[in-house]
């Protein structure tokens, strides 16, 4: 290496460019990962709150006694009608639905008495209506016990699950956020009309 040459990397080593470049690639993938994680959070909330919209949407559709946009089926089918409309008009597949009681990922039904249960330790709960698989409607389930200052209303409970559609390995750890089950739940009174 000539003498010129050896002056010129000195030179640039210890001037202050040098250190604020160094810096710079010791933050910038922090700062990178901060961001990313700050996006992944915000997706995995929208779907969330998609999925607690659509079981809301799936209650009203079960429970009311003529629906306009339902077809002539039973109260399930008309629930998941409408919790694959709303999951399509926010964009997600209806196939990342994980099945209830199923292969796995696996997850079980809330544990909801049955109509007419004067306390919240009832000793049978409502299972999940079979002729649909990757939403839960329970039928004819206790909202609330008189025993607890309730009126003992009864209604109609649509749950479902969510696994979220892309793997992103957090870093240093053994969590991934690709195994996550979202869940979506929502209750509504019977109606009479």
């Amino acid at each position: 290496m000539k003498k010129s040459e050896y002056t010129t990397w000195r030179h640039l080593l210890s001037s202050t460019r040098a250190s604020e470049i160094a810096e710079t690639a010791m933050i910038l993938p922090l700062f990178f990962m901060i961001f990313m994680a700050v996006f992944w959070f915000g997706q995995a909330f929208r779907i969330y709150g998609t999925l607690t919209h659509a079981t809301r949407l799936g209650a009203e559709a079960a429970v009311a006694p003529a629906c306009t946009t339902c077809a002539a089926g039973t109260a399930a089918a008309n629930a998941q009608a409408a919790v694959y409309n709303a999951l399509a008009a926010a964009h997600l597949d209806k196939s990342d639905l994980v099945a209830w009681g199923g292969a796995s990922p696996k997850w079980t039904s809330p544990a909801l008495c049955i109509c007419g249960s004067p306390t919240s330790s009832c000793k049978a709960a409502v299972s999940c209506d079979g002729s649909v698989a990757n939403v839960c409607v329970q039928e004819n389930v206790q909202l609330s016990f008189p025993s607890q200052g309730g009126m003992g209303t009864c209604g109609i409970s649509v749950s479902a699950r969510y696994k979220l559609p892309y793997h992103f390995p957090i870093p240093l750890t053994t969590l991934d956020l690709g195994n996550v089950l979202l869940p979506g739940q929502a209750q509504m009174r019977q109606e009479t009309q």
